[in-house]
């Protein structure tokens, strides 16, 4: 990694041990927006020649249906577990041998519905192992490799799933392929679920197992229908945008965390919802011509992903999906009606938008897995009425020590953070009223890369 030594030229223009502020309205035009040399170099690296090859691939398998074949080495989801492993096995071997391969395999049971007899299933997973012994964190990307037609239980139609989602699971695959040569201190997961279009089954195996476990996973982004650009329906052709969708209220909110929520009005600030701000912030800053769109609910209209069972086991976790969906070629049968192609094919997908999703992932993902580990214990001292802010926290008790601390404020109306401030110590008081603003802390290391962020609870 390049080395910065002059931090302050990287951080928000406002240094609180200086005691000097602008006003948090200023335009974010007068901002500088630094980059690290790295990970810009990391997106460069994307190609959407590898993406379209990866889900040609990927297609080629003719159904990857959870309820295909497991015996055919060529066609199936059998076949497409056993190639998506044999590709990362490929990868790793730039790691020196920090990246392992794994067919997390588990059996589901029948339920009636839409899975009529048990069933065994795998998640094809890529384990980058953090650098830093004392750094117990983990991210997760993923994206599911099991496709659909138009019926649900149909495993024997043609079923190519070239954009839902062969988009992200290319998507997973060619970070790990960039990223699997390069030391980050945190743990990363590169997995392709099973069993989604059945019931999300394979990534609640894997959050199941994340809580058993106890792992300290501290983000899951999810990608699924990533790689379309435009919408038949409304004729909306659109490339620069795409949706991060995070859930408002935490699932397994405890009473005691919901009463603090309503006291402090912190409904638009789940760990999630921040997560998500975290992607934005991250992934506009090194990716071109992208305007991470934040949606705020937990999915679609009515709708989920395999976000949702680590959202329901107490994990931040979003999902990014393309801004306009393209109907006549998701869920539906390989066909022609009226002149008219119907069916999720390669050729109805858009692979320069595929690689600057690919980037807004790599970005945060890198990004998270630079930095150091979170603040603790952040609080809002309350024992005074007065119209300052006094905030104090702990330095993160495991992996490295954070160089400073970011300080974050945005109005109470504001969907997004405003304003940034720099601070060393790990205590500042800020000349805003917390009446006024909300705030947040992030640990920073000495070339900017930052921590999610913590709001502060009352203390005395």
């Amino acid at each position: 990694m390049t080395y910065k030594s002059n931090l302050t030229r990287l951080l928000a223009p406002v240094m609180l041990a200086g005691l000097l502020f602008t006003n948090p309205l200023q335009s974010k035009a007068q901002e500088v927006v630094p980059q690290d040399d790295e990970i810009k170099q990391m997106v460069d690296q994307i190609s959407a020649k590898n993406l379209r090859d990866l889900v040609q691939k990927m297609e080629n398998f003719g159904t990857r249906h959870s309820l295909s074949t497991t015996t055919s080495k060529k066609e199936g989801i059998g076949a497409a577990r056993e190639w998506v492993k044999s590709e990362f096995e490929k990868y790793a071997k730039n790691s020196n041998g920090r990246m392992t391969v794994e067919m997390d395999r588990y059996i589901v049971k029948a339920d009636g519905r839409r899975i009529p007899q048990d069933v065994e299933m795998a998640n094809v997973m890529a384990i980058l192992k953090g650098t830093d012994p004392n750094d117990d964190r983990v991210i997760i990307v993923g994206g599911h490799l099991d496709s659909r037609a138009t019926d649900v239980m149909d495993a024997k139609s043609k079923a190519p799933g070239a954009n839902d989602d062969a988009s992200g699971v290319a998507m997973v695959m060619e970070m790990a392929r960039i990223m699997a040569s390069k030391d980050f201190p945190a743990t990363l997961v590169f997995v392709a679920f099973q069993g989604e279009e059945q019931g999300l089954y394979g990534s609640r195996h894997l959050a199941e197992r994340a809580k058993k476990e106890n792992w300290n996973l501290v983000a899951m982004l999810n990608n699924d229908i990533v790689g379309n650009s435009y919408s038949a329906e409304t004729g909306l052709h659109d490339n620069t945008t795409v949706r991060v969708f995070s859930e408002g209220t935490p699932a397994n909110e405890t009473e005691e965390q919901a009463r603090l929520r309503k006291l402090l009005g912190a409904e638009n600030d789940s760990p999630s919802r921040n997560l998500a701000r975290y992607m934005e912030n991250t992934g506009e800053k090194y990716v071109d011509q992208m305007d991470v769109v934040l949606v705020h609910r937990t999915d679609r209209f009515l709708r989920g992903g395999d976000h949702t069972p680590f959202n329901q086991n107490g994990f931040a976790a979003v999902r990014m999906s393309e801004t306009n969906e393209d109907f006549d070629h998701q869920h539906q049968d390989v066909r022609k009606e009226d002149g008219k192609q119907y069916g999720d094919l390669i050729e109805y997908m858009d692979f320069e938008y595929l690689r600057k999703n690919t980037g807004v992932n790599l970005a945060t993902m890198a990004s998270l897995g630079w930095a150091p580990a979170a603040p603790e214990e952040v609080g809002v001292i309350t024992s005074n009425l007065t119209n300052k802010t006094d905030l104090k926290w702990k330095a993160p008790s495991k992996g490295q020590k954070p160089a400073g601390y970011y300080v974050l404020m945005r109005e109470t109306n504001s969907p997004a953070w405003e304003k940034k401030f720099f601070v060393k110590d790990t205590k500042a008081t800020l000349p805003y009223s917390k009446d006024n603003y909300f705030f947040a802390v992030q640990a920073v290391d000495a070339e900017g890369h930052a921590s999610l962020p913590v709001l502060p609870v009352p203390v005395r």
